[in-house]
């Protein structure tokens, strides 16, 4: 087999947490600074590359915890390291961080750019460009800056205090920021002179249900995500005692606790896949049925019933899913009768599209069938070089951290079109691969793994929490609790660094390895055959595996990272130093880093 050549890449994806985010927070390097009390650098080495740390650490995706390490090598039972909470850990201990906000030149660099919507994505964009010296004007329609992070995630998930705390420090930035006006016409902002545009406006059209009763009963059915903004911004405080929620995604979620907190006592949630199809995170609909919310699936809504004008309940057929050999499902109606929901109001949370009227057509900007721009998925440029789009208003709701991402990539695009530099030549992430070999028996890392269990987060009483929307309910791990799960993290970024010319192939590192991992071996033809001949075979694809170059016996030593616990008993055991312990700082690129 022919030898791992890109060991930076190579390194990048064992640390798979750090890989599996999209904006490549350094997590088991925070992680350590949380367990060792360092808790304002611990905010700082999240807020370098997610910018919200405070906001995520509540509300995040956590697209890193199903990758962990820890939730794979004991089987089933074990559950990954409670990433997201500690992330909060760092939020809520920190010390002032104001000496550590990068210098904003008061001489700007003479180039303006316009940012329309005030979310993740447009004030990711800000972050990263005002410390170059661009003249930076932010546009949004709302009176406080934050987008669907403020409005369509309920304050009992997300205070808006810390929105606040984390929205004003990039405002404070020298923003020229313009609340309070919604954009009707780009060309119009085009004409103000600006070198650059970039829209992040997110996804703010909820999608309706055209059905029998639709009309009639209007005054009682609601769009999801209008009326969680119409909640946070105290425009709606009631709501009828019974109601439905459609919808099976993170805003049916917050629709429903919501209206439990704002009236509804008899609070169902319908939903016409199978439930294992539902797409909201398992933890939000966990807290929903821990509110008492019951949940229906294989329900396909017929008709809203209204009676002397008034909705009265709700029709649904129900459906078997049926897949076919390619996995394509097909809802067939199982031939009973229609089955009937009482209800008071209804909440329709199935879906959002973005919508852009006031983008002109005569502006040379191309869109697709729906009508959306034409994004360049590594530029986020359209097809007129000004514009580019990033966030949800690029391809679709996804969620904070996937904006942040966007808005980092977007940035250095602008930041290039501006210098008159190739948009398609992207810069390096930096890294560094740093020994952490301090004596003989000595290492500068903590590689003792914990046995403890995932850590329960504490919450509010229920009955407390359902009284007041914006009481907080996760309460979120103390400093103790913090440390405790910290010491579950398998410290992946301490990468095995293998030495071919130093091995005297004495196979004392595969004899120690308590996860059978090292295997010397002659040979192997290819990737699938090596993987079969393995001491445990490596079944899991999606991880490579570390291949070495050829040995003086000819035989090469093949390593499955997927089960690699980092113990670093290879590097102990190793007597000629062909094994070594060494940390990798993997941070992705950013403009002017």
């Amino acid at each position: 087999m022919k030898a791992t050549e890109n060991r930076v890449n190579h390194y990048h994806k064992v640390v798979d947490c750090q890989y599996a985010c999209p904006a490549h927070t350094p997590v088991p390097e925070y992680i350590r600074l949380i367990a060792a009390g360092r808790y304002t650098e611990a905010y700082m080495v999240n807020w370098e590359s997610n910018v919200f740390p405070g906001i995520l650490g509540r509300v995040c995706d956590r697209p890193c915890e199903p990758a962990c390490r820890r939730g794979r090598i004991e089987g089933d039972a074990e559950e990954p390291v409670a990433i997201c909470r500690l992330k909060r850990v760092a939020a809520d201990n920190k010390d002032s961080i104001e000496a550590f906000m990068p210098a904003i030149p008061s001489k700007k660099n003479g180039k303006r750019v316009a940012l329309i919507g005030a979310g993740p994505a447009s004030l990711t964009v800000a972050r990263d460009l005002a410390p170059e010296g661009y003249s930076i004007t932010l546009f949004d329609r709302e009176n406080k800056a934050g987008g669907m992070m403020r409005t369509q995630i309920p304050q009992f998930r997300l205070p808006p205090e810390v929105i606040d705390e984390e929205t004003n420090r990039i405002l404070a930035m020298d923003i020229d920021y313009r609340p309070d006006t919604e954009i009707h016409s780009l060309k119009a902002v085009l004409d103000e002179g600006f070198d650059a545009v970039f829209i992040g406006t997110g996804a703010p059209k909820g999608r309706d249900l055209n059905i029998d009763g639709r009309e009639q009963g209007a005054n009682n059915i609601h769009i999801g995500i209008e009326f969680l903004a119409n909640v946070a911004f105290d425009h709606v405080n009631a709501i009828g005692r019974k109601v439905i929620v459609l919808g099976g995604g993170n805003t049916a979620m917050d629709c429903c606790r919501t209206a439990r907190r704002i009236g509804g006592t008899d609070v169902k949630v319908v939903v016409r896949s199978p439930f294992k199809e539902m797409k909201a995170s398992p933890w939000e609909i966990d807290d929903a049925k821990g509110e008492d919310i019951p949940m229906f699936e294989n329900h396909v809504p017929k008709a809203f019933v209204v009676e002397d004008g008034k909705l009265v309940a709700m029709r649904f057929e129900k459906v078997n899913a049926v897949y076919d050999e390619k996995g394509r499902r097909t809802l067939v109606p199982t031939g009973e009768d229609l089955v009937t929901m009482e209800c008071d109001d209804v909440i329709i949370a199935i879906g959002q599209d973005n919508s852009f009227p006031w983008i002109e057509s005569d502006l040379g900007i191309q869109v697709n069938r729906w009508d959306m721009p034409e994004v360049d998925k590594v530029t986020f440029q359209t097809s007129l070089p000004t514009v580019f789009v990033g966030g949800d208003a690029a391809w679709g709701p996804t969620n904070v951290i996937t904006a942040v991402a966007h808005g980092h990539k977007a940035a250095i695009s602008i930041d290039k079109f501006l210098k008159g530099e190739d948009l398609t030549q992207r810069p390096d992430p930096r890294h560094t691969l740093v020994s952490q070999k301090m004596g003989v028996h000595e290492w500068s890392y903590h590689n003792a793994v914990s046995d403890d269990e995932r850590f329960a987060v504490p919450h509010v009483e229920k009955a407390l929490a359902l009284k007041d929307r914006r009481v907080e309910v996760e309460l979120g791990f103390n400093q103790e609790l913090g440390y405790l799960e910290t010491q579950r993290c398998l410290n992946c970024d301490v990468q095995t660094v293998f030495f071919e010319e130093k091995c005297i192939e004495c196979d004392a590192c595969e004899d120690i390895c308590p996860m059978d991992c090292i295997n010397f071996l002659p040979e192997q033809e290819n990737e699938t055959v090596a993987r079969e001949s393995l001491r445990i075979p490596a079944t899991n694809a999606a991880q490579d595996l570390f291949v070495s170059g050829h040995l003086k016996t000819a035989r090469q030593m093949i390593k499955d990272e997927d089960v690699c616990v980092h113990c670093g008993m290879c590097a102990e055991r190793c007597p000629t130093g062909a094994w070594d312990m060494q940390k990798f700082l993997f941070n992705e690129a950013q403009v002017g880093k």
